[in-house]
């Protein structure tokens, strides 16, 4: 993709901008270490016209968007992109761009971006762009593609201005309150990690074990017991007076004739408030009189879940937000009710119309001050001051709008937090613990903060649960308070941990097994363990979801469980192109292979692209991290660039190998491997870091590797002991993990599994690819040696089911079916429940191509058949098998395979009581063979 067009094009240029596809991706990706938006998008006839070649683009664009001057794009510098525009670029990298800035625009300080050509595809290209808040990344996307169009040919239907506004609204409505966001960029200064639990204000601080929560100022440490104190004001104010704290005299009631009663009691003025209201509604000053108390109470019950009304002397003097954190005052701000100052001009909804439009006003909670709203009680106010709203007030006259001075309501807030006298900082504090509340607002009215209250007077009027932040982080006057640093001080405290340690695995195969066995290793150091697997998440070795999990959704699912103190991942390669990671960064990356499986998918061509999404976890990995990659592959070699960390190998290369050099190398300098030294006495598996060399166990002792037969084992041993060394676990806890961990359907379902079934030997794997059925074989043949030599009948034979998945290249099929037939004797192909886009019975067609070929070449299997359906195909490859021989099953369904095969062994064991036989009458019998059967 060049810059500028080197003809000029014929013709006009239409509309033709589309966005083709749409991914979200939550965690590192292929694009990005950090979440993005990826847009595919085709230009249409547009590929014919950058934008030097469209009339009066640039300057309509930066007309509605001035502010893409500031873009620094390739150039590195501040216009940057302008300097693009007028030499000519292409609209899909402009779309970019106005995504950035739309998300700018809505207070989303969103700066990287990437345009790249779709290879092959002329007019077609990959846009990635940054976002804080999914939703609105992605309107951003599709707006700026419309905008783009409009620029090249006007659509009458469209309104820029009024689609920004709207824009801007719904990034208003989905962003954070002041308060919660304060914390969360408190948190992420401090590398705390955060999940946003639902689409309002309640976020997870941290992962796993040491996850905390809060929605808005409440937190996962806020009692709920306290906070039904707080929202009883009549409660509060008896709490208070029992601690000799002043509060005013006040008394709760259900009818207008005891609120009457009350205040006559009390004596006047008084004050009308609902019993648990907030936000300052329903809460009616000033009552002077009977007549006043009655008109009052009504708007006082009306926002009073309970009914209760409280009634209480008023108190005059300024009104004061007293903020304590874990029991310490923090905060204090002069709250001024909402009003306006007038200027002998204007009349009084004119100067309201006026504060309106201060940027900084919005509705509710949206920015840091709210918009003042013109209702009956205001020009009731008004009016009481002598004034109507169409009048105009003398100069430097302050008209209030409303009496109480919430931020809610549109008020302003002054910073006084250095000027409070210390007497009324240990009263505020001392009524914060009187509730039990960690974080609380305590409402002060007094003459003069800076004064002792007991002494000028004033009282506590509320205790507040959830007290809003943003007229101490952002005050109208005076310095912001950074009050969110003790409240993520209050839940994370110096050196407390806010991360679980996270392994995660991946490569084309082995994964599954690799991850079960660190597992394994862990929970032996007694970790709770939360692991994600194609078979599903596991929570402390119970399966609590079963389905494919390895996938981002389900890695966040295990960072949320407050039980998982470390994480162990198998990430897929889907996963990754699909969504991204999930999760920031794993501190233990394993890539085990890339072998040629899944090509051909998501624009995954070839193995250096699959390697380049393999690499993803490699570039998630920290300075303080460890990358375990596989020495004997050369394209998992070349991510050793890719990696902040340290780099961990393992490999079964020979002593005095080329890789084996390498490695010794490596180790010279400080690092560490795994590797294997061969003797007559077996394969022992060696752990280094730097000059040590540790033995760690004979791979025939391991109890997965069958003896050392199932190599591919050997090499995921070998993986999982420098995961679990790289992440801290101590070389016995390694051993005796690796000791006791076996491919049993209870540890390792569907990988390898061996069963006794009838007589037959049955192995049960998930192997569906040709890398996978290469070392499946050679662990067969392995096997059916070691089974002949102890066989008084003769050689047995070989049985395989096999399939995959339907999504594979039609070449991949083939060759799955060429692999297995050098090792099967006889095999009966099936295909898996979901077809993947095939025809019924395509996928076995192209498999058995394969075997047939290789048959023809003198490969050593002797009867292919075709039973499509899994258990079908299982109870024919059982009834095509006699007592002794080896069966094994590459299955999609394993819980129904073991189940069926549970079956089968109930059913033979109940014949052989009968007297009945089994075997398929049809197939040669050991002891009938010929003599050169054996050949």
């Amino acid at each position: 993709m060049t810059d500028t067009a080197s003809t000029p094009p014929q013709g006009a240029p239409s509309p033709d901008l589309k966005i083709i596809e749409t991914r979200v991706y939550r965690g590192p990706n292929v694009w990005s270490y950090d979440p993005a938006i990826h847009l595919v998008v085709d230009l249409g006839s547009l590929e014919s016209f950058p934008s030097n070649t469209i009339p009066g683009f640039t300057e309509r664009l930066l007309a509605d968007l001035p502010r893409l001057d500031q873009h620094h794009c390739s150039r590195g510098r501040k216009g940057g992109f302008i300097e693009r525009l007028h030499e000519g670029t292409w609209l899909g990298h402009i779309a970019e761009h106005v995504a950035l800035q739309l998300q700018q625009e809505a207070g989303h300080d969103m700066r990287r971006g990437k345009t790249r050509q779709v290879k092959g595809v002329p007019g077609r290209y990959n846009i990635t762009y940054a976002y804080a808040d999914e939703a609105v990344g992605l309107a951003a996307g599709e707006l700026a593609v419309r905008f783009v169009n409009h620029l090249v040919q006007p659509d009458p239907d469209f309104d820029f201005t009024t689609e920004l506004e709207r824009f801007i609204k719904q990034a208003e409505r989905t962003a954070f309150g002041p308060s919660t966001q304060a914390i969360v960029d408190e948190a992420v200064s401090r590398d705390i990690p955060w999940i946003r639990l639902n689409k309002a204000s309640l976020v997870q601080l941290g992962q796993g074990v040491y996850a905390k929560r809060i929605r808005a100022t409440m937190t996962s440490e806020t009692g709920s017991i306290a906070v039904d104190v707080a929202s009883d004001k009549d409660l509060t104010t008896r709490l208070l007076a029992s601690a000799g704290l002043p509060v005013p005299r006040s008394d709760s009631v259900r009818t207008v004739d005891e609120a009457v009663t009350v205040a006559n009691k009390i004596g006047y003025p008084v004050v009308c408030k609902p019993l648990d209201g907030n936000h300052g509604r329903g809460v009616c000053l000033d009552l002077q009189d009977a007549d006043a108390v009655r008109a009052a109470f009504p708007i006082a019950a009306e926002q009073s879940r309970r009914g209760w009304v409280i009634v209480e002397n008023f108190v005059t003097g300024k009104d004061y937000r007293c903020l304590i954190i874990n029991g310490r005052m923090e905060a204090i701000a002069e709250r001024v009710p909402a009003h306006v100052v007038g200027d002998g001009v204007h009349t009084i909804a004119e100067l309201v119309d006026i504060t309106n439009a201060d940027p900084r006003r919005g509705v509710g909670h949206e920015k840091i001050l709210t918009r003042i709203t013109l209702n009956n009680a205001a020009r009731e106010l008004v009016r009481g001051q002598g004034f109507e709203l169409d009048d105009v007030p003398p100069e430097d006259v302050m008209v209030k709008l409303t009496l109480t001075g919430n931020m809610s309501t549109g008020g302003i807030s002054i910073d006084r937090t250095l000027e409070a006298h210390p007497e009324n900082v240990e009263i505020a504090e001392e009524a914060a613990r009187m509730i039990g509340l960690d974080i609380a607002g305590i409402d002060f009215i007094c003459p003069d903060i800076t004064q002792p209250v007991r002494e000028t007077g004033g009282a506590i009027c509320e205790v507040n649960a959830a007290p809003g932040f943003r007229m101490h982080t952002n005050p109208t006057v005076g310095e912001p308070q950074y009050i969110a640093k003790p409240v993520v001080d209050m839940l994370f405290p110096p050196g407390a941990k806010s991360r679980i340690p996270i392994v995660a695995v991946t490569g084309t195969n082995g994964k599954t097994t690799t991850a079960r066995m660190i597992s394994h290793v862990l929970k032996g150091l007694g970790r709770k363990v939360g692991m994600t697997s194609t078979d599903g998440i596991v929570i402390d070795e119970r399966l609590v979801i079963r389905s494919d999990a390895s996938g981002p959704k389900s890695a966040r699912m295990v960072l949320q469980n407050p039980r998982v103190d470390f994480a162990v991942f198998e990430v897929a390669r889907g996963g990754i192109l699909r969504e991204g990671l999930g999760y920031e960064r794993n501190d233990v990356a394993v890539v085990l292979n890339i072998q040629p499986d899944h090509l051909g998918l998501r624009g995954v061509d070839t193995l250096e692209q699959l390697a380049d999404v393999k690499a993803v976890l490699v570039e998630a990995v920290p300075r303080d991290g460890f990358a375990v990659l596989n020495a004997d592959d050369p394209l998992v070699r070349k991510m050793r660039r890719r990696c902040s960390g340290q780099v961990v190998w393992f490999s079964m290369a020979e002593a005095g190998s080329e890789v084996r050099d390498y490695i010794e190398g490596h180790c010279r300098r400080g690092g560490r491997a795994v590797v294997l030294e061969r003797s007559e006495l077996g394969d022992m598996i060696v752990m280094k870091h730097g000059t040590r060399s540790m033995q760690l166990v004979w791979t025939h002792l391991l109890p997965a590797t069958f003896g050392g037969r199932a190599t591919m084992n050997v090499q995921n041993v070998m993986a999982a002991a420098a995961a679990a060394f790289a992440a801290g676990a101590p070389l016995h806890d390694i051993r005796q993990g690796l000791r006791t961990f076996n491919t049993s359907y209870y540890l390792s379902p569907g990988r390898l599994n061996e069963l006794e079934v009838d007589g037959r030997h049955v192995i049960v794997d998930y192997c569906h690819n040709a890398p996978a059925m290469r070392m499946l074989g050679d662990f067969v043949d392995k096997l059916g040696e070691s089974l002949g030599a102890s066989s008084e009948a003769g050689r047995p034979s070989r049985i395989g089911v096999i399939a995959t998945a339907g999504d594979r290249r039609d070449d991949d099929m083939r060759e799955l079916g060429d692999v297995a037939a050098r090792h099967f004797d006889v095999i009966v192909v099936r295909e898996d429940v979901r077809l993947r886009g095939r025809k019924r019975g395509e996928s076995a067609e192209l498999i058995t191509e394969g075997i047939r070929a290789a048959m023809a070449d003198g490969a050593r299997c002797r009867s292919v058949e075709t039973v499509l359906e899994e258990l079908s195909a299982v109870q024919h490859a059982l009834g095509r098998s006699n007592p002794g021989d080896l069966v094994v099953l590459c299955v999609d369904q394993h819980q129904s395979v073991l189940a069926e095969l549970e079956s089968v062994s109930h059913l033979a064991q109940a014949g052989s009581r009968s007297g009945d036989e089994g075997g398929d009458p049809d197939f040669v019998k050991p002891d009938e063979e010929p003599d050169d059967a054996a050949e």
